[in-house]
């Protein structure tokens, strides 16, 4: 028998790596003096933040401690001011002068990090991942000096960075030719235009999110010239493998609708509250991008109605039918609007995309026109397994109760379904079918009556949503 104290230094480390929660990790490497010493070679990531402190002292023992980091996550969430000091510039110096194997950096909620931090970091030449969450000191000219010295940029997360304001570091960006994940979330001085500046790294780029603050849409200043250059601009996306937005304008022939029929492999794309999005969109993205496996759609009923007509049909669902066979998820929401109960899918439009695609998992959100019928008819979805209603008014217990005939199905999930009581599960309890069985917020469903309906039972109720 070979004892532990003789096991071969890789061996260790492969057991080290297994451990992923960082307090086990830590009790293991006190054990003894070889397993502390393994346990600091080996270590490659740390997450510190309110705890820190005094802040620069910790930092620095921690790098000389850890000397192979290149990944470190730096976040101040919760922090007051009785837990002591941020991290400010200083710390980021001591990175980039004792992490020379940094790759990825993030900083979240450190609100004393300026400008003059992040020049210290584009010394780091191996950075290839950059996250900014609620970082409001730093502006465009920070980013720009880690584009100008990091070569080898490919991810880039900007999160509520509310000075971002000078785009010169997108061009920049876009001479590199190496991004591949960029996220840009309520960033207000970025908007729709403004990512044409990042030219032919178009074609690198593989995830694209983009969220625009819902609250200040309406008062953004939209470059007009350059929204206008899409249309005169070839965008090529041929790398694009996943695309979100949110809150985000849709205008023809200009701004992101170029991109959504450029997308060849195209496997993922979440469509949130994007006003002026219309069938010819959807039509165009589902001939070009066969390879679609999700399609997530939250239509924005206050614009469904009112000053302009639907624009999403059954025409879209058509199309994704037709061209899309991969496709395994679909989710389908309706934000809230003074006129719910108008909808514009038909569920004759969402039943006949489950069938032709072979849906596995299905997410309905607000959608008033799917009801007890449809239910019925999802029977014959062989390969649903996970199905998902959020506040589907209409489907009571004898929708539920076809839950049981459902070949494959082993999750469901319901939350804030009004017309479901304890009677619906009835027919489910004790079949033994379903894995896993979701209930939230509910009113007329008692956790009594779920029990047994699955081998794993979720139950919550919180009515106050309902006042």
């Amino acid at each position: 028998m070979v004892s532990i104290d003789n096991l071969p230094d890789q061996l260790v480390w492969e057991i080290f790596n297994r451990i992923k929660n960082t307090k086990d990790r830590n009790s293991i490497s006190l054990t003894c003096k070889r397993f502390h010493t393994l346990d600091n070679e080996q270590r490659n990531y740390i997450r510190i933040g309110c705890g820190l402190n005094p802040a620069i002292n910790a930092l620095t023992s921690l790098c000389h401690r850890f000397p192979n980091l290149n990944k470190i996550e730096i976040t101040y969430s919760g922090w007051i001011s009785n837990l002591g000091k941020q991290l400010e510039d200083q710390g980021l110096s001591i990175l980039s002068k004792t992490c020379p194997l940094l790759t990825d950096l993030t900083l979240s909620y450190c609100t004393f990090i300026t400008d003059t931090g992040l020049s210290y970091i584009s010394s780091c030449s191996k950075l290839s991942s950059l996250k900014l969450n609620f970082t409001p000191r730093i502006t465009g000219c920070g980013i720009f000096s880690i584009i100008v010295t990091s070569k080898n940029l490919k991810t880039l997360h900007l999160i509520r960075c509310l000075n971002v304001t000078n785009l010169e570091w997108l061009e920049c960006l876009g001479k590199l030719k190496t991004l591949e994940d960029l996220s840009i979330k309520n960033c207000r001085g970025i908007g729709e235009g403004a990512l044409i500046k990042l030219g032919p790294t178009w074609g690198n780029i593989k995830r694209l999110r983009f969220e625009v603050d819902a609250n200040y849409r309406y008062m953004k200043l939209y470059d007009r010239l350059a929204v206008d250059r899409w249309h005169t601009q070839w965008v090529p996306c041929d790398n694009m493998v996943e695309i979100k937005l949110v809150n985000c304008i849709i205008s023809p022939g200009r701004g992101l609708a170029c991109i959504l029929d450029k997308c060849k492999n195209l496997e993922k794309i979440h469509l949130d509250i994007c006003v002026g999005v219309r069938d010819d969109d959807i039509i165009r993205l589902a001939e070009n991008s066969k390879n679609l496996r999700g399609i997530s759609i939250r239509v924005p009923s206050d614009f469904s109605i009112m000053e302009n007509p639907l624009r999403l049909t059954d025409g879209s669902l058509k199309a994704i039918a037709e061209n899309c066979k991969l496709l395994e998820f679909v989710a389908l929401s309706f934000s809230d609007g003074e006129f719910p109960s108008l909808s514009s899918f038909s569920q004759n439009g969402i039943l006949n995309l489950v069938k032709m695609c072979c849906v596995k998992e299905l997410v309905l959100d607000r959608v008033y026109s799917f009801n007890n019928v449809g239910m019925k008819a999802l029977c014959f979805a062989e390969n649903l397994e996970i199905l998902e209603l959020v506040r589907c008014q209409e489907i009571s217990d004898e929708g539920i109760e076809f839950v049981g005939r459902y070949g494959n199905l082993r999750v469901l999930r319901l939350t804030k379904c009004l017309g479901v009581t304890d009677d619906g599960f009835k027919r489910i309890v004790g079949l033994g079918k379903l894995e896993v069985l979701v209930v939230n917020d509910c009113p007329q469903v008692s956790l009594r009556g779920v029990e047994g309906a699955a081998k794993y039972v979720s139950f919550k109720q919180d009515l106050s949503w309902m006042y």
